[in-house]
């Protein structure tokens, strides 16, 4: 039994028997202290390998090296360091021999606080794409007490210094559900950040890293001039031309001016990408939200001073993010993007590339009045949006233009549009087409983001974009698939915990595409608060292997949910309007037609959770 002195050392054992045994095992203070006798010397570790938990007493020791034999990870025995990065370091401990007796301090003060270490795990983890020390980097963190916001910003100054052709899914799912934070509970606040962790360690994985080119040396160029560059080297494909431009409009412009150069370019060609290009560029923009804005004087762009040294004075292995490079990592996806209307689709039967350069051309005079803030869409104008004929979209567009109607306000009407072929996808059509009508979505929903922080009349064109896309996917509606009202007698109602339960059986068995539409309506219908239904689907989503579109698809409607309830306010019936129910509807639709899948992510986030709430692996 150990015994204690007063200076906080315990005694372990003799040290005759520890010579004998070579390795003993002891408990004090609630801590298992694995003791070696090696080479004359007495060492003391945790117990429990920083992998996986496995009992180091178990292992072997020789020439130095303590060997787990679980995964045999290997730690140098006097200060435990690893071998092994997927490992991490093992703690040690002080140890002293006293009139033949080996004592060890249990609890010394440890130079680092856990969030230093972590942050320098969750290095190691994105830098070698290791699941498990992300994992458990992002648990760490949020139990050290690390803002969830501050761990995202780390993954994305990564991401967009080690992956050469710069902005990705990764950083996308990154930034959409750092968005999404709020609406999730406690431990799926930690899932989110896991899941986009290491989905920007696995878009880095394997490839070179960025090298910057350098902003202009000048000053008192307008931002007009800026822009124009900026969209003529997009237009000419001179990715390290733009991104000199780019990187001297953050230095020298405000961020309204740096966004709609941004927002003008993306959308001087139709539909880039199919609609990745625009996303992306909007979920940059609002990571920029949790960003600093660099300041003129001070910085080149870069995170660094003028000479070149770490803004904070001390080296660090990854460094801050800043807007700058933010902004540079998405060069490539202006630049290299395909352009819709260099597409057949964009052009036969109808030649839509030619009505949006008609709609172009005549866009000066269309947005040349006041804007109305007030404005409504006349009766028939989502029959428009949703009908087969691309010139009767094409003028609903105009004359809402002509009308005074918000670029914001007209976003949203598509974004609306775009959600219903969502929500009334036929489950007859092709499984990939799912990806069509969510690609329609996820852009409709950036453009209206983005107009809600800066309006430049050239963001109409995006609105038109995704209204012909909206078109284009029409036939992705045959036959369409009903959105349940249970206003209306579609869903027998109970109680909010019996609907949420037999959602998420939906998401266990493949095939419940209809059911998850219909409980997700219930959910929303019978809550005493839409948070359940959103916080129930984003659990889900993070138990799953997800891919990038479901991930995208959810914040998505998320945010479409919640466009539709500021205009819709309180109805009398207290009951969601038909927005809302088709945005809920549409997300909990696409999940369940992606689900269930292997959970293979989930396996390892439960593994680290687990362990560092010092619970055994090894023995289940």
């Amino acid at each position: 039994m150990a015994t204690s002195d007063g200076d906080g050392f315990v005694r372990a054992t003799s040290l005759a028997d520890l010579e004998d045994a070579g390795r003993e095992l002891f408990t004090a203070r609630g801590t298992a202290i694995a003791l070696f006798h090696h080479e004359g010397e007495v060492r003391a570790v945790d117990n429990r390998c920083p992998h996986m938990g496995f009992p180091l007493s178990d292992g072997s020791v020789e020439d130095g090296v303590l060997t787990c034999h679980w995964h045999h990870a290997r730690f140098e025995l006097s200060c435990g360091d690893t071998f092994d990065p997927w490992a991490d370091d093992v703690a040690t401990y002080p140890v002293e021999v006293r009139d033949g007796d080996v004592y060890v301090h249990p609890n010394p003060e440890r130079d680092r606080d856990p969030a230093a270490h972590w942050r320098d795990r969750l290095d190691t983890g994105l830098q070698e794409n290791l699941r498990l020390v992300v994992a458990k980097s992002a648990v760490g963190l949020a139990d050290a007490g690390v803002d969830p916001v501050d761990v995202a910003e780390r993954g994305v100054a990564f991401g967009t210094r080690y992956r050469e052709d710069g902005w990705s899914s990764g950083l996308t799912i990154l930034a959409a559900l750092t968005n999404a934070l709020p609406v999730l509970d406690g431990e799926d606040r930690k899932r989110a950040t896991y899941t986009g962790l290491r989905h920007v360690a696995s878009d880095c994985a394997g490839e070179p890293p960025r090298f910057d080119q350098p902003a202009f040396d000048v000053d008192g160029v307008s931002a007009e001039r800026l822009a124009e560059w900026f969209r003529e080297t997009v237009e000419v494909r001179d990715a390290d031309g733009a991104e000199r431009v780019l990187r001297t409009a953050v230095e020298t412009c405000d961020r309204e001016a740096v966004e709609s150069m941004l927002y003008a370019a993306a959308t001087d060609h139709a539909y880039l990408d199919s609609g990745h290009s625009f996303d992306m560029t909007n979920k940059a923009v609002e990571t920029l939200d949790h960003l600093d804005w660099p300041d003129a004087d001070a910085t080149a762009g870069d995170g660094r001073d003028r000479d070149g040294d770490a803004a904070d004075g001390g080296a660090m292995a990854v460094e801050p993010a800043d807007a700058a490079d933010v902004l540079a990592s998405l060069v490539t996806r202006f630049t290299d993007a395909e352009r819709a209307e260099e597409g057949s689709e964009w052009r036969q039967p109808e030649d839509l590339a030619a009505m949006r350069e008609a709609f172009e051309a005549d866009l000066p005079r269309l947005a040349a009045g006041e804007r109305d803030p007030d404005w409504t869409p006349p009766r028939g104008f989502q029959d428009a949006l949703l009908g087969d004929d691309p010139h009767g979209v094409v003028d609903a567009v105009r004359d809402a233009v002509s009308d005074g109607a918000t670029v914001e306000a007209l976003a949203h009407e598509v974004a609306s549009a775009a959600a219903t072929r969502v929500a009334r996808f036929g489950t007859t059509n092709e499984f990939g087409d799912w990806n069509t009508v969510h690609h329609t979505f996820t852009y409709a929903n950036a453009v209206q983001q983005a107009a809600g922080r800066v309006e430049p009349t050239e963001l109409y064109r995006g609105v038109l974009d995704g209204a012909f896309s909206v078109y284009l996917d029409r036939f992705l509606n045959s036959p369409p698939a009903p959105v349940p009202d249970p206003a209306s007698g579609d869903v027998d109602l109970q109680d909010a915990a019996t609907h949420r339960d037999a959602l998420l059986e939906c998401f266990d068995r493949e095939g419940a595409v209809n059911d998850a539409g219909r409980e997700a309506a219930a959910v929303l219908a019978v809550a005493d608060d839409p948070r359940e239904l959103w916080s129930t689907l984003g659990g889900a989503l993070l138990r799953e292997d997800a891919g990038f579109h479901a991930l995208q698809a959810y914040e998505a409607a998320h945010a479409q949910f919640h466009a539709a309830r500021e205009r819709a306010g309180d109805r009398p019936d207290g009951l969601p309007s038909e927005r809302e129910r088709t945005a809920a509807v549409a997300a909990a639709r696409y999940l369940a037609a992606h689900t269930p899948t292997r959970r293979e992510a989930e396996q390892t986030f439960t593994i680290a959770s687990r362990l560092l709430r010092g619970e055994s692996i090894h023995e289940d």
